[in-house]
Parts: structure tokens; sequence; C-alpha cells
């Protein structure tokens, strides 16, 4: 009789980057242990940078043996990391699939804002969007967002220890509201207390406006919204923000505003981003219809003029278009 080899397939390691608190809860109770052990490990991740689970030294002998076993904390791989005269730090992070994300850090006084990426690619193509023209590849991973957040403030620590993130933004390649149960996590691990505490007010979500998945929102968080407007109008957002001709601008203003009506936190107001482009909706007249449409939605107005890119013919506005813009803005 002819005996068959036995393949052996080895069992993959569980990412505790992949869990928030109450996954992490869930999981020590899982396997017999009390649960407030998960809130532990989480602070000794995300809290002190510790990866290493021999230093996790609350933990018995058997469960530091049990999660080097059963767990690991695995992080992407930087692959370029640039810093500019500014300050402003950049980094590609290679994924184990081969794909890469950005993640960017931009100081600012005491201040330090870091921009996440949330899916490899985009799927909105809004004409603008540099990522938008890469097309959409794949969701990430709780860890792979919360990844970028660990990795650094690990990298910038290293240069000076005095560096802090003061401020992360939802605003990196991809929609974070489709991949909203992951971002959502990652979020929250953000703003936990055993996690890296940051304010809900200091973590804002941006949204070029899905607007069923922003009422779902509501129910479940408490961070800063930014809505991704860019047009004063539907005609001209149709062409720039494609996702406007399934979600105009109205239904998206009437949606941010059940956001923020849900929102404890009474202080936490909606920021509206406004790229820039030359000669496409940088005018005056077009400043004037900004102003009109949003004189009864309480908001701050981010002006940004556009970087231009290989594969967009779009312009950067002049220094004097965009203090004429401002100027007219309320």
């Amino acid at each position: 009789m002819d005996i068959k080899p036995i393949k052996i397939v080895a069992k993959k390691k569980l990412n505790l980057l992949d869990f928030d608190q109450q996954a992490m809860r869930s999981y020590f109770e899982s396997q017999g242990d009390k649960a407030f052990r998960g809130s532990q490990v989480l602070q000794w991740i995300h809290q002190h940078g510790i990866t290493d689970f021999e230093q996790m030294t609350n933990l018995s002998k058997l469960a530091r043996q049990h999660l080097a076993e059963k767990t690991c904390i695995h992080f992407p791989e930087p692959i370029i990391d640039k810093t500019s005269t500014d300050g402003t730090r950049k980094w590609l992070f290679k994924l184990d699939d081969g794909n890469a994300i950005e993640t960017v850090f931009i100081p600012e006084g005491d201040r330090g804002t870091l921009c996440v990426s949330s899916q490899v690619g985009c799927a909105l193509n809004c004409s603008f969007c540099s990522t938008g023209a890469m097309g959409f590849n794949r969701n990430l991973s709780t860890g792979e967002i919360i990844a970028q957040v660990w990795m650094a403030r690990d990298l910038l620590q290293k240069i000076n220890p005095d560096t802090k993130i003061t401020n992360v933004v939802m605003m990196g390649m991809g929609e974070p509201l489709l991949n909203f149960d992951n971002v959502v996590d990652a979020t929250s691990l953000m703003m936990e207390d055993f996690g890296y505490g940051i304010s809900k007010r200091r973590v804002t979500l941006s949204t070029s406006g899905v607007v069923p998945n922003l009422d779902k929102l509501a129910g479940v968080s408490e961070m800063s919204l930014a809505i991704s407007l860019h047009a004063p109008n539907d005609e001209l957002r149709n062409e720039l923000v494609p996702i406007n001709r399934k979600y105009p601008i109205a239904q998206l203003l009437e949606s941010s505003r059940r956001y923020i009506a849900a929102q404890k936190d009474t202080h936490i107001v909606v920021t509206i981003e406004y790229t820039l482009i030359a000669g496409v909706n940088d005018s005056v007249d077009q400043a004037r219809e900004l102003s009109v449409l949003l004189k009864d939605f309480p908001c701050k107005i981010n002006l940004i003029p556009f970087n231009p890119f290989d594969l967009s013919d779009y312009q950067k506005p002049s220094n004097n278009a965009v203090s004429r813009f401002w100027q007219v803005l309320p």
C-alpha cells in the first residue's frame, strides 16, 4: 500500500496588534485567564512600546510563555524614511504581501500630527488625488493601521525622545469609512487610556462622504471629523469627487450634522478640507459660493494648495489666488 506523506501546515500566530481592548480581554478570558490581563498587555504594547513578552513583568511566567508560543507583535517594514527641511517626516512601509503604504509626521511647534493610511490605494478615484490614480488593492487590517502609530512614535523618539504624536488624522491612503470595522478598532486604540491616550478631539477621521457609514460611525465613535469637500456645488464636486454623484453635498452636510449632534463633547466641530486647484475651484466667485453653502454650518475650513503629481494635469494655485480665496471666507 502506498503511504502518502503527511503535509504539516504551521499554524499562523495571532498578531496582537489586531486586538483592541475588548478583543484583547476576550482573548485572555478564552484562554482561562483574567480579562484584566488583556488590558495589561495592551498597555505594555501601546503605552510603553514593549514587544518582548519577557519584559511584561506583571504577567506570570506561564502567561508569557503562552503569548510567545501562540501570538506575535508584528510590524510592517520601513523601506523609505525621508525628512524634509521643514521637519516633515515621511515613511513608506512594506506590508507582508509586498504592498506599501505611506505615513507622514508633520511637526508644528509643540504639536505633532501623524497622517495615517487605512487602505492600500483607494477606490473613490478623486481626480486630484495621487492615491486614487493608483487604484484600489485592499483594506488594511487593524494591526496594519495601528502599527503606523507605534512605529512612527518609536522611530521619532529614537532621534528625539521628546518628540510626541499629539494628533492623528486618518487622512493618508484610502477612504477610512470603506474600511469601517478596522478603522474603528484602530482609532479606539489611539484614544484608549491603556493605548495611546490621545484626546478624542485630536483623532480625526477624514472622509469624502460615504454617508451611510458616517451615520453608522456616530453610534460607535467620538473622534473628530473632517470632510473632503473641495467644491462649492454638486456640479463641480461630481467631477472632482465622483462619490458625490451618489451622496451629494446636501446629504453629506446633513449626515455631518447628525454626527456632531450625537457626540457628548459639544466642542467637537467639523473641519472642511478644500484643495485649491488653479483655474478649477480657486476663484473669488467660488469662494463666495462656498461661504453661502457653509454659512449655517458650524465648521473650520482648511485650505490646501494642490500638490502636482505626474499623472495629473492640474496645477498649484498662486499664493495670491489662495490669499484672495481666504479673504472672502467668513
